[in-house]
């Protein structure tokens, strides 16, 4: 962080947006090499600014709340439209949800980045092109190429976010770590509104009970059902606004949930060995154990786009390192399992795309795992573990269209 507020004392808007990303770290950084910056007049204004810095928060501009509301209004008429056309509640909403909770966000970054036409086409194609396909597959709730298009679309999507929360420029590293940071502020968020409206309702059900008026079947159905999208695009606006708001939760969970779940890991893996359960022959089992892989590849994923911020501690990135480790052992046992049961067993969608999926899993982790070992030992910086973050998701990206588009195709929609 020193080294880039010195490189872009000449360019105001990389310095906001340094600000923007990690506000305490910036603060911190700038007030220990302000002595020697401080003939700059850029500095100056940055030195009084920060100096001033209430913790107050920011509603933002009218214009803001508005484009908010419609869009939270767009998002709530297509939760509707299972009602109004009749449509199988079970079937739209599994191939639909991750469009109607992420566009919003989406179409805010796009928006505030103030990108053209032309720029927004390809990702807006991607979306349209995905949206039809997925709801032209046949409708077959026991189609194994359907459910993978189902949860492989939602990532692809996300991705897209991504890719316009960056300005469209898939290279700026930076960018894309300050994508997972937003994620990990937008989930707190996300948290603290859904509970406030949780609280909410039970009080005003239990208001219009009082009076004997029994509105929980409206309710829900109506007014929560309306609500739900518009949480991430709520939380989105205050997140933005306020970029301090929540930004010190996030590292506290990180470092607070990093070493427990690697002390989880740990244990499970003994209890694993001990209880001689076999994921080769136990499917259920392999499916279990791939989903806590899933959302151990999750936590890292956040909890080292937060050990890259200058503050972080060494025992923060030894943590990361420890439980970077115990997930590669796991994605081993996992993957030596799929290949297992492939070869036993023979092809099938399920099978193949987990054997894709545990692939990229395990080289992100190698790679994540070699940089954190280097910036540990001293000879990688914090930009080599960020572009190691970064460096497979265009690859998830690539694997989620295949398996969304191509496994439908070849498999006949099986």
């Amino acid at each position: 962080m020193k080294n880039r507020i010195t490189e872009n004392l000449s360019n105001p808007g990389k310095l906001e947006q340094l600000y923007r990303s990690n506000p305490a770290g910036f603060k911190q950084a700038f007030q220990e090499i302000y002595p020697q910056i401080q003939a700059d007049i850029t500095a100056q204004i940055w030195h009084e600014r920060l100096q001033n810095t209430h913790e107050e928060i920011t509603w933002g501009a009218a214009k803001d709340w508005a484009f908010v509301g419609i869009l939270a209004a767009i998002a709530a008429i297509f939760m509707h439209l299972p009602t109004i056309f009749s449509i199988m509640k079970d079937v739209y909403f599994a191939r639909n949800t991750a469009f109607i909770f992420m566009m919003g966000i989406a179409a805010y970054f796009a928006r505030k980045q103030s990108l053209s036409g032309s720029q927004l086409l390809f990702p807006t194609l991607i979306v349209l092109a995905s949206l039809v396909f997925v709801n032209a597959l046949p409708v077959n709730p026991s189609s194994d190429t359907l459910f993978l298009t189902c949860i492989h679309l939602p990532i692809l999507t996300w991705l897209i976010v991504g890719h316009i929360f960056s300005g469209v420029q898939i290279s700026l590293t930076h960018k894309w770590i300050d994508f997972l940071r937003f994620h990990g502020d937008l989930l707190v968020m996300s948290a603290v509104i859904m509970l406030a409206g949780g609280l909410f309702s039970a009080l005003t059900i239990g208001l219009f009970t009082l009076i004997d008026l029994q509105i929980e079947h409206l309710y829900s159905q109506y007014i929560i059902v309306s609500a739900l999208p518009a949480v991430p695009i709520l939380a989105t606006l205050l997140v933005q606004q306020n970029p301090t708001l929540v930004s010190k939760i996030s590292p506290v969970i990180a470092r607070i949930f990093t070493p427990l779940v690697g002390l989880m890991l740990l244990v499970f893996l003994g209890a694993f060995i001990f209880v001689g359960k076999d994921p080769y022959n136990d499917r259920e089992f392999l499916l279990v154990f791939n989903g806590i892989l899933i959302g151990v590849m999750a936590l890292l994923l956040f909890s080292v786009s937060e050990s890259t911020k200058e503050m972080a501690s060494k025992f923060q990135r030894i943590s990361l390192v420890g439980l970077a480790i115990l997930a590669i052992a796991d994605n081993g046992i996992a993957l030596s399992a799929i290949v297992f049961r492939l070869i036993e067993l023979g092809i099938t969608p399920n099978r193949l795309a987990v054997l894709g999926s545990n692939v990229l899993i395990l080289l992100n982790l190698i790679w994540v795992t070699k940089q954190l070992l280097g910036l540990i030992g001293g000879q990688k910086n914090l930009s080599d573990v960020e572009a190691s973050m970064t460096r497979f998701l265009p690859y998830y990206a690539i694997w989620a269209a295949i398996v969304s588009f191509v496994f439908p195709l070849i498999f006949s929609f099986q």
